[in-house]
This record gives structure tokens, C-alpha cells and sequence, in this order.
């Protein structure tokens, strides 16, 4: 056991090697994604929900310095992976008008905030596109690519893209602890409700099989509890909210067993599980390590940890975004999606299981 481990240890750092000889050479992939706001990039500006980001100061450390839709002062994860792997532009909002022609061919991202795994979660946001709905977005919008390139281009174009996902934290935020003794929590103990969210995650994971996805990264959560929002609302004497911990620290280590399950029942390494929780961590636990100030008050917002309400003009502001890990209060900072992006690329099997994306890049040029 220890000589395979040991082999499959030289077998990452070898693939990184090549990483970073071959990457640079590859051709630009298509990009798509789905989830929440953590990944949404404008597609709720379309719709009549009220969990919006599109009014300052959102958007302030953006390129054109106004709000995109995007919940983040600057880039989100989406962004920062497209430029990392060699992407004209980050995939446009799916219900975004200027996707058409040519910038199809980029990918698409259908993400949408509020959404969780379940159809129930985020319902107080109405009109959200949910996880069953993105799903068919993207199969609609192989529909418009073959009517552009034909067929078989397009399930050669979606079998070699890259997949992004990024959902199920909404499931307990705005579901299962939106409110005390809410529905699902009468229905489920803790551990029984992580096991369906992981059964009904499994079965969305296998649609986006069938519907051509071969290189699909899945994020886990973040530490729930740690947030400047469940800081003012939950925490204790300044520390993480104990319940919301307890569910991310039972949700996270179920998922990726989870994946190496379809990884296993699909015969091929499909899904690539990224420890957000630990990534996230990391710079929770010691701020000062990663350049920022603080990792438990927000940069945008009020109240305690800047934790309270939404982040508007109205709302208190830093200066320097850079010195905050959290931009409102569930969210990080751009600075907080680099460190994050910057181990989904490179980071050891601590955060990525089985392998980064520089080396899934690197495998797959070397199968080109």
C-alpha cells in the first residue's frame, strides 16, 4: 500500500512537471458551470429574484469597476480558472443575450445564486434557475452549438471541456438552518439529511454524465460556520458556529466518497473532488499568513463582523479589499477565489482528490 501511494505521489509530480511544459501550448477548452453565487457571473440580472449582485458596490475591483452580477468585489472562481487555462474570456451568463456566434463555442455558465442541490432550498429567492433547470439549460444549449457546428463537433466539444461545479451550501444556509425548526430539519436528523443531499447530488452528477460532461470538477463546501454572517448571527465569543461546522465537516468527506463511487462505477476518473472547506480554512485559521487583515469581518456589510443584511451603498466599506479574506458576508474576496484557484490548480492531495487541474490538463494534452 505505502510503494502504490509513494508511486502515485511521483505519478502527481511528474503530471505537474508536465503540467507546466505542455499547458501553456494547449488549446483553450470550453468552460462550463453550474452552482450558486459562489460561480454565478450575471445569470440573476435576467431574472426576478431578489438575490441579486447588481448594484455597487459589487463590481468595484472589476475590470470596468461597475457590478456584473457577480457576489465578489472583483473576479469570482469561474474568471480566475478561465484565465488559468487559457480562455479568451470566463463563460458568459447562459441567459445573457450576447451569447451567441462564435462566444457559444467558449462554453456557457449557467450558475445561479440561491440554487442548492435540492429543489426546496433557496425558495425565498423565487425565480432562481435551480440545479434540475441548469442542467437542461445545458442540454439546450447543445442544441443551439449543433445547429452552429453540427453534432458530432458539439459532443466532441462538451466531451474535451472542463466542468465546474459548485453547489450544495445553500442547502443548509437557506435550507436546513434558514430558520429554526424549518421543514427539513423536522424531517431529517443532521446526518440523515447529508446523506440525502449526497444521494440526490449523486443523481444530478450522473445526469451531467449522460449529458457529455467528462472532466468535471466538484467543489465542496467552505466552513459554514465560519463566515461573517454566521459569526454574527450563530457564533460564540467570536469563533465558528459549532452546528454549521459540525454539517460542512459531515457533508465534505461524504461527497468525495462519493465521487470516487461514480468514479468507480463509471470506470474512469470523471470527477475531481477540490477540498474548498480546507482551502478555505487555511486562511480562516490564520489570515495573517495570506496577507489580510481579518478573516471574520467583511469587508461590505454592517453589524457585528460586517455580518448582517445585504451589501449595499449604504453599506460599510473597506478601503483595501486585499486585506479582507471575506468580501460581504458570505463571500470571499477576489483575493480569498486566487489563494482558493491557485490550489485547485496546484495544491497536493490534501485539497485535491484524485489529482489538481494542472494535472487532469496535463493528462489530457498528453492524450491529444
Amino acid at each position: 500500500m505505502a510503494a502504490a501511494s509513494s508511486n502515485f505521489s511521483t505519478w502527481i509530480v511528474l503530471g505537474l512537471v508536465f503540467a507546466l511544459i505542455v499547458a501553456p501550448q494547449a488549446e483553450a477548452r470550453a468552460f462550463f458551470v453550474f452552482g450558486d453565487s459562489l460561480v454565478d457571473v450575471g445569470n440573476n440580472n435576467y431574472l426576478a429574484t431578489i438575490a441579486r449582485a447588481d448594484a455597487p458596490p459589487y463590481g468595484i475591483d472589476y475590470p470596468t469597476h461597475r457590478p456584473t452580477g457577480r457576489f465578489s468585489n472583483g473576479l469570482n472562481i469561474p474568471d480566475i480558472i478561465s484565465e488559468q487555462i487559457g480562455q479568451p474570456e470566463s463563460p458568459l451568463p447562459y441567459l445573457s443575450p450576447e451569447l451567441t456566434g462564435e462566444r457559444l463555442l467558449n462554453g456557457a455558465n449557467f450558475a445561479s445564486a440561491g440554487i442548492g442541490i435540492l429543489n426546496d432550498t433557496g425558495i425565498q429567492f423565487l425565480n432562481i434557475i435551480r440545479l434540475f433547470r441548469q442542467l437542461h439549460c445545458f442540454e439546450e444549449y447543445q442544441h443551439r452549438v449543433s445547429a452552429l457546428i453540427g453534432v458530432q463537433n458539439t459532443k466532441q466539444l462538451v466531451n474535451k471541456a472542463l466542468v465546474l461545479i459548485t453547489v450544495g451550501g445553500n442547502d443548509f444556509v437557506n435550507n436546513y438552518y434558514l430558520v429554526p425548526f424549518s421543514a427539513r430539519s423536522r424531517q431529517y436528523p443532521l446526518p440523515e439529511y447529508v446523506k440525502y443531499l449526497i444521494s440526490e447530488y449523486k443523481k444530478q452528477l450522473k445526469r451531467l454524465y449522460e449529458l457529455g460532461a467528462r472532466r468535471v470538477l466538484v467543489t465542496g463546501t467552505g466552513p459554514l460556520g465560519c463566515v461573517p454572517a454566521e459569526l454574527a448571527m450563530r457564533g460564540t465569543d467570536g469563533g465558528c458556529s459549532a452546528e454549521l461546522q459540525r454539517a460542512a465537516a459531515l457533508y465534505n468527506p461524504q461527497l468525495v466518497q462519493m465521487l470516487q463511487e461514480l468514479n468507480r462505477e463509471i470506470g474512469e476518473t470523471i470527477f475531481i473532488g477540490a477540498n474548498t472547506q480546507q482551502m478555505h480554512m487555511d486562511f480562516v485559521s490564520d489570515p495573517q499568513a495570506y496577507g489580510f487583515v481579518t478573516s471574520k469581518i467583511a469587508c461590505c456589510g454592517q453589524g457585528p463582523y460586517n455580518g448582517l443584511g445585504l451589501c449595499t451603498a449604504l453599506s460599510n466599506l473597506c478601503p483595501n479589499r486585499d486585506l479582507y479574506a471575506f468580501w460581504d458576508p458570505f463571500h470571499p474576496s477576489e483575493k480569498a477565489n486566487r489563494i482558493i484557484v491557485q490550489q485547485i490548480m496546484s495544491g497536493s492531495t490534501k485539497y485535491m482528490n484524485p489529482m489538481n487541474l494542472s494535472t487532469v490538463l496535463a493528462l489530457d494534452q498528453s492524450m491529444t
